[in-house]
Parts: structure tokens; C-alpha cells; sequence
């Protein structure tokens, strides 16, 4: 079952809808945002813009695609998927939202686990990356015209816009996405329905310390995880989720290093030594999280 349209955009500028107009969108005070041909649109306006190229570089998001689609996360996406669908009620749209969606390849995973089992779902992935962006549009552009011919329009609706400024319509979502990205958790409580669930997932104590161990001199303790909910929510019950990978080859190695926050924490050295490897086996651990979005 394909995507249905997402319908929960609002304007960036004034949180009115927004409504698609032949290739734009427009609210009803008459700003507009032009659809890009790949089929994303940009909702980060510019006075909302720390730098002047915000977020993952196309060469991190390149290297993130390359990565993931080997196959080396695909437990994650799966336990996601489950986590997403369940509860959700038979035949009723479930509208999801990727705060965070980097090149789209979680989505793509959900969208296919909802196929099998016939759910509906309206999409939408947002990340501050044009790049991470552009790359997931394009590849859900190419992929719904090798299923459907040249006239097939994407599944998911891709926008480049910040977490701390959703794009959304108030109460309007049914999960909400957070995949080692940066959580807005008072945005995510506006957003989202009574009801709706959060589904966060973060790095575990354990996750890829093979790796940290050859880029760092001594691993910092680490911090206890929090457990107490944040502000809107109920914690709902917390997955651990640990299995091993291998990679193979200086590349792939080098693309996992790209895709984490050690590329930036790393020295020099500490780089070298990561880039001297041909093959390492690392443990993956990850918590996933979910929080219900209460009532008032």
C-alpha cells in the first residue's frame, strides 16, 4: 500500500495550513513555498538559519546512505517499524513524522513494513539538511517511477525545516520519530495528538565501543540514562536493542565514522587510526524509548 498524502504542513512563517496549489504550497495570508522538481520543499526560513549551510554535509549524507544501505542497521528499523504499528487501529490512517529523517532510509523501512501488512500511512520526513533532504526526495522520486512509470509522484512528503519549529499543524500527528537526532520535546507535545507517541531512539552505553576504542585514549564514563519523561509525556516503556556487525573495508568504516558526532570529537590522531583499520566488528547498542503524549 503507498503513502497517502501528508495534510498536516503548516506555514513557517505563521503556523496557518498549508495547501497545495500546482507546484507550491500557499496558506491563506499568501506565502508561498515552491515545490523543488525532486518533490521536497523548504520550510526553514531563513532568519531560522544558525549558518548558512545548517546541518549534515553531502558528503555525511552520502556516506550515511552508503552505510545503512548495506544493511548494517536494519534491526533498528525493524524494531522501529513494530514499535510505529503497533496499537495503531486497523484501517485508520496513521500519520507519522521523521524529525530527523536524514536520507529517508528509516522511513523507507516503515513505509515497506507497512506495505506488507496493508497500514496506511501519511509520511513525512524533515531534516535542516537541503542535502539530506534532496537525497531523500530524489530517492523516493526514483523508486515510485520504477514501481509506478513517469508519471508516479513520491510517497512521502520531504521538507527541510528545524525541530525547534515544526512545520506541522498543532495535534495533528500520530508518532513522532527522533533517530539519534536532537529532540524539541515541547515541539513533538504540540504536535503530536493526545495519545500520539513519541519513539525515540539514542546511542546505548555499549553502542559501537570497538570503534571508540581505537579514536579515543580513554572512554568518558557514561551518564545515566534518563528515565524520567519529559514534560507532555508518559514514558510508555524503554527497548534495549544490542547485536554485533562487521564491516568491512577502510571505506565502510570511514562512512560509519562520517555518520556519528566522533568524526567532529575525534583528534587527529585518534582519525588516523580509525582510517588505518580494514575491518573491525563492533557492538551495536541502542535504546528505544517511547513516550504518549498525555492529556491535559
Amino acid at each position: 500500500m503507498s503513502a497517502l498524502p501528508f495534510t498536516a504542513l503548516a506555514c513557517p512563517l505563521d503556523g496557518a495550513p498549508l495547501q497545495r496549489q500546482g507546484g507550491s504550497l500557499r496558506c491563506p495570508e499568501g506565502h508561498c513555498f515552491d515545490l523543488a522538481a525532486q518533490g521536497y520543499v523548504n520550510l526553514l526560513p531563513v532568519q531560522n538559519k544558525r549558518s548558512r549551510d545548517p546541518g549534515d554535509s553531502k558528503e555525511m549524507v552520502a556516506a550515511r546512505r552508503r552505510f545503512l544501505e548495506a544493511g548494517h542497521y536494519q534491526p533498528i528499523a525493524d524494531a522501529v517499524a513494530r514499535a510505529v504499528l503497533a496499537g495503531a487501529v486497523p484501517g485508520r490512517t496513521l500519520t507519522c513524522l521523521d524529525a530527523g529523517c536524514g536520507e529517508g532510509y528509516y522511513l523507507r523501512q516503515l513505509a515497506a513494513a507497512a506495505a506488507v501488512e496493508a497500514r496506511p500511512l501519511a509520511l513525512a520526513g524533515l531534516d535542516i539538511s537541503k542535502w539530506a533532504v534532496q537525497a531523500a526526495a530524489k530517492r523516493d522520486l526514483q523508486d515510485a517511477r520504477s514501481q509506478a512509470g513517469a508519471s508516479a509522484a513520491p510517497g512521502t512528503t520531504w521538507i527541510v525545516g528545524s525541530n525547534a519549529g515544526l512545520p506541522v499543524l498543532p495535534a495533528t500527528l500520530d508518532r513522532v520519530l527522533c533517530m539519534f537526532g536532537f529532540p524539541v520535546y515541547a515541539e513533538f507535545a504540540r504536535a503530536l495528538r493526545r495519545g500520539g507517541e513519541l519513539l525515540q531512539v539514542d546511542a546505548g552505553p555499549d553502542h559501537l565501543r570497538e570503534l571508540r576504542e581505537v579514536i579515543y585514549p580513554t572512554l568518558k564514563p557514561e551518564r545515566p540514562a534518563a528515565r524520567q519523561a519529559p514534560p507532555g509525556f508518559e514514558h510508555v516503556g524503554t527497548d534495549t536493542l544490542r547485536f554485533q556487525i562487521h564491516v568491512d573495508g577502510a571505506a565502510a568504516i570511514a562512512d560509519l565514522l562520517a555518520m556519528t558526532p566522533h568524526l567532529y570529537r575525534a583528534s587527529a590522531e585518534g582519525r588516523a587510526r580509525a582510517a588505518a583499520l580494514t575491518a573491525l566488528t563492533m557492538t551495536v547498542d541502542v535504546r528505544l524509548a517511547r513516550y504518549r503524549r498525555l492529556t491535559d
